[in-house]
């Protein structure tokens, strides 16, 4: 593991509870957005990166406040190996997420898919995923619903616009305009993607 000496953290923000001990153990000082609500740097994974540097992330279900963090943040680095690279954001043909309130959650997921029925997108529940058919909970009380598309999307800001403007939508999985650059992995070595 490479060494971070020449970083001076003085604290970090997390995005979820689960954070907690890990960075406990590393000895990392956390913070809030709420004490520190700007944020010189911003790291972090992404499920999907297309050319322009769009994201997909969220997949991990806390894509609220990871997109609070980000936004909060003067540079946004991902760091992502070449599998997530796309030639269009949904192009993976894996789930891009939309949290919702868990009232009427259904009217929801059907409007969702309606939204993208030209992109032959199908959507789903997410389930906690421990074997029963209870839906997943975020750590803001919420429940997702993973939209899978055969197409990519073909504008990221107007689907969007167009998931926002729903009425018991929380927030999505579209990370645009967001990331200052991309540190990609892949087989013949590391290449760093910017704007």
């Amino acid at each position: 593991m490479a060494s971070l000496s020449f970083l001076h953290l003085s604290s970090a923000t997390r995005f979820t509870p689960r954070a907690t001990p890990k960075a406990a153990s590393l000895n990392i000082p956390l913070s809030t957005l709420d004490l520190h609500p700007h944020i010189d740097l911003a790291i972090d994974g992404a499920d999907e990166v297309d050319p322009n540097l769009d994201l997909v992330k969220g997949r991990g279900g806390a894509l609220l406040r990871e997109k609070m963090v980000e936004a909060a943040s003067s540079s946004f680095i991902v760091v992502a190996d070449d599998s997530k690279l796309v030639s269009g954001l949904g192009g993976s043909g894996l789930a891009m997420p939309v949290e919702v309130v868990q009232f009427c959650w259904k009217y929801n997921l059907v409007r969702l898919e309606g939204l993208f029925n030209e992109l032959g997108c199908e959507a789903k529940l997410r389930l906690a995923g421990d074997g029963s058919e209870k839906p997943y909970v975020t750590d803001n009380g919420n429940y997702i619903v993973d939209l899978y598309f055969k197409n990519p999307i073909k504008d990221g800001f107007a689907a969007g616009k167009e998931i926002s403007a729903m009425e018991g939508v929380v927030e999505h999985g579209l990370f645009l305009g967001m990331a200052t650059s991309v540190i990609v992995a892949g087989k013949t070595g590391v290449e760093v993607m910017t704007k």
